[in-house]
């Protein structure tokens, strides 16, 4: 029963950093394109646009007395399964904007009132422009 809980808090703290760095991202002028986009290689939490980008967000949220910094948490792994979902989408979707894969961190403590936001633009990116399948 206690793993149930966990796993609900959780769940209720990644939608909550979601909807904080959405709002954020649009304060800023992006554009929502798609939330929680799923490919067979993973999911990607925000594709948001600008001008310029078509951006791939990751966004990890984290209570402030965790012990590393939520980006720490987007491993290689999760770099590559991000790359891949992200290329999925680029064939499924037609944008003539540069791709961009940042990740936003959400620290809040337990009353999760103004949260601290670090959006981290270009955070890794696909070496060679490919990833293979």
């Amino acid at each position: 029963m206690q793993k149930d809980n966990k796993k609900t808090n959780a769940q209720a703290a990644g939608a909550y950093g979601e909807e904080q760095a959405l709002k954020y991202l649009i304060s800023k002028g992006y554009k929502q394109e798609f939330r929680n986009y799923h490919s067979r290689f993973g999911e990607i939490d925000l594709i948001v646009s600008s001008d310029k980008y078509i951006v791939f967000v990751e966004v990890k949220s984290r209570n402030i007395s965790s012990v590393a910094r939520p980006s720490e948490w987007v491993d290689l792994r999760k770099q590559k399964k991000l790359i891949k979902t992200a290329t999925v989408f680029l064939s499924e979707h037609s944008y003539d904007l540069q791709p961009r894969f940042d990740v936003v961190e959400v620290v809040f403590d337990n009353s999760r009132e103004k949260p601290y936001i670090n959006h981290i633009e270009n955070a890794f990116w696909m070496e060679g422009g490919y990833v293979p399948f």
